[in-house]
């Protein structure tokens, strides 16, 4: 991980490639730990930033934009709002758009949805999405440094579907932008890619629970952003797990191959 993360700066610093010795490091993609450095991710907080004094409405087009996972689509075609005149017009401008439409980091399950009244990828965000945001944006708003974990539960009920998955990104974010609503450091939920490196870990731990574990060791780094350090919460130790998982596969020469391209500037990784 401490050689990604040199990776990071080498390109960051304009160094011409390569920028690693390591085979495997150097061949196939790797996701950033810390979303602080994401492109992506600081994409997206951007666009919405000017939507933060609306926590529902920012709340609603921040998992509109993880669930699109593709910044060019939301800006070629807007944001969401609650005017259901206002979100057909952008149904329809959706639904004109070339394909690609949705990006490929965040994977949507379409067959979630395809028994519900809203079957589509954009029926789901156009409808469903509007429907059910202030309400859900309503329980988070009395939240109080609530673990990520738990948060998720008390969602789904309210959201009526299960995407685990997307919820736990979106908290994430939530996170970021009001921290005083998320707590990174608290219980954090596993997903399939990181389960196989926390089981050997810690066998017999939960590993929701062996993440939190490991945040309060306060691991430092020698990464700082905007003039602070940066440590290793809970979701940190998460990603970790995962990429180390896609590490030792790929190494074994087994795995998904995301073969690494050279992005533009200002390019999603």
């Amino acid at each position: 991980m401490r050689e990604r993360t040199h990776i990071w700066e080498r390109k960051t610093l304009g160094k011409e490639p390569p920028y690693t010795t390591d085979p495997t490091l150097s061949r196939f993609r790797f996701c950033n730990i810390f979303r602080e450095l994401d492109r992506q991710t600081i994409e997206i907080h951007t666009l919405l930033n000017p939507l933060r004094g609306d926590f529902s409405l920012w709340l609603l087009n921040m998992f509109y934009a993880r669930m699109v996972a593709r910044p060019e689509t939301l800006r070629s075609v807007g944001l969401l709002s609650f005017d259901e005149k206002e979100n057909q017009r952008l149904y329809e401008r959706l639904m004109a758009l070339p394909r690609p439409r949705f990006g490929a980091p965040y994977v949507f399950p379409v067959s979630v949805i395809q028994r519900s009244s809203t079957p589509t990828r954009e029926l789901f965000i156009t409808k469903h999405l509007p429907k059910v945001m202030k309400k859900v944006a309503g329980e988070i708003q009395t939240w109080q440094k609530t673990p990520v974990y738990d948060g998720v539960e008390k969602i789904l009920p309210l959201f009526g579907f299960r995407l685990h998955f997307l919820w736990t990104e979106v908290l994430i974010d939530v996170a970021y932008q009001f921290p005083g609503r998320i707590d990174l450091f608290k219980r954090f939920p596993i997903g399939p890619g990181s389960a196989p490196t926390f089981a050997k870990l810690s066998p017999k731990t939960d590993p929701s629970i062996f993440v939190e574990r490991l945040a309060e060791q306060c691991v430092t780094t020698d990464i700082t952003y905007e003039g602070r350090p940066l440590r290793l919460s809970a979701e940190n130790w998460e990603g970790v797990g995962c990429e180390y998982r896609k590490y030792t596969n790929l190494k074994g020469g087994h795995g998904r191959r995301r073969l690494y391209k050279k992005v533009s500037q200002g390019a999603p990784l």
